[in-house]
């Protein structure tokens, strides 16, 4: 009976000490005996019982992992060597099939960065640089600078970099099944030029400046010729109407001077052929002159009844 009673305490034993196991939170699980699977894998956290000594348990993460790829340097249809830098969001969705093909999450990460890199290299040496730089939701009306038609109508975008990432994501999507793997989505970090590539893009953005401000200088110019010869077109305009104005203003004046001095003419002749010499006198007369006249001369009358001789 004892050596019943210790059988049984040392089985006991056994399956406590490798006959349970727990799935956290965040984890699953899978059996295997002999190194075959056994059993569903087990995807709620909770204990759960096993053969001891003879299964092994092996976890896997049950949350959203990142695969974060290395640069690649990649030339485009149009030859521009560009490095491009991607990353990745996946997760084991069937932890057995995953199992069955990866064994464990390193040799996925592997296999997905070889799958995305491919897929990634195959769309961009089949565009163009402007295909992978830009988005498709790029606004064709919005420019930095000032593009005839056909530049616009050549730099339109058929793909671009949103719909890049999900032609990627498609590709690698079916093969990752397959592994038991469910990649949520691809996105492009960062897209470079090459040493290379970044001279000659700068050195034509360079060129591009330089023409764009030569032209904007001349229609300045060609604007400051247009607005001064305005200008002075407004300023003789202006100067014509003000003489225009000025000469009226002047003969309005002239033939009231004339009226007023016709009408004092005709109340006192005398007085106003008097008020006319004086005001000739003035006029011919200054200080320190000597004036000479004929005695007869109008302009001596005056003078000889006042005494002055």
């Amino acid at each position: 009976m004892k050596k019943l009673i210790m059988v049984l305490v040392v089985a006991f034993a056994i399956v406590a000490y490798d006959g349970f196991y727990i799935v956290d939170e965040g984890e699953q699980s899978v059996i295997t005996q002999f190194g075959e699977p056994k059993g569903e894998p087990k995807k709620e956290a909770g204990l759960y019982l096993k053969l001891p000594y003879i299964q092994r348990v092996h976890y896997f993460d049950k949350r959203i992992l990142k695969w974060d790829g290395k640069p690649n340097e990649i030339p485009t249809q149009d030859k521009m060597y560009i490095w491009v830098d991607t990353t990745a969001r996946w997760k084991i969705e069937d932890p057995l099939l995953f199992f069955q093909r990866m064994n464990n999450e390193k040799s996925a990460e592997i296999r997905l960065g070889e799958l995305i890199n491919g897929a990634v290299r195959d769309f961009v040496t089949k565009n163009n640089l402007v295909e992978i730089i830009r988005s498709s939701d790029w606004d064709t009306t919005y420019k930095l600078t000032t593009e005839s038609t056909q530049q616009q109508e050549r730099a339109e975008i058929k793909v671009g970099r949103d719909m890049m990432s999900q032609i990627v994501l498609d590709k690698v999507s079916v093969t990752a099944k397959s592994f038991g793997i469910d990649l949520l989505d691809v996105l492009i970090k960062r897209i470079n030029y090459t040493t290379e590539v970044r001279k000659t893009v700068y050195q034509r953005m360079i060129s591009e400046r330089q023409r764009i401000a030569e032209r904007k200088r001349s229609e300045g110019e060609a604007e400051k010729a247009r607005i001064l010869g305005d200008m002075e077109k407004q300023l003789k305009d202006i100067e014509s109407s003000a003489f225009k104005t000025a000469e009226e203003i002047r003969g309005e004046a002239d033939a009231k001077a004339t009226e007023i001095y016709g009408a004092a003419y005709s109340r006192d002749p005398d007085f106003y052929a008097f008020l006319i010499s004086l005001e000739s006198y003035q006029s011919v007369m200054g200080d320190n002159t000597r004036l000479v006249i004929q005695a007869d001369s109008p302009l001596y009358k005056y003078l000889q009844r006042a005494g002055i001789k």
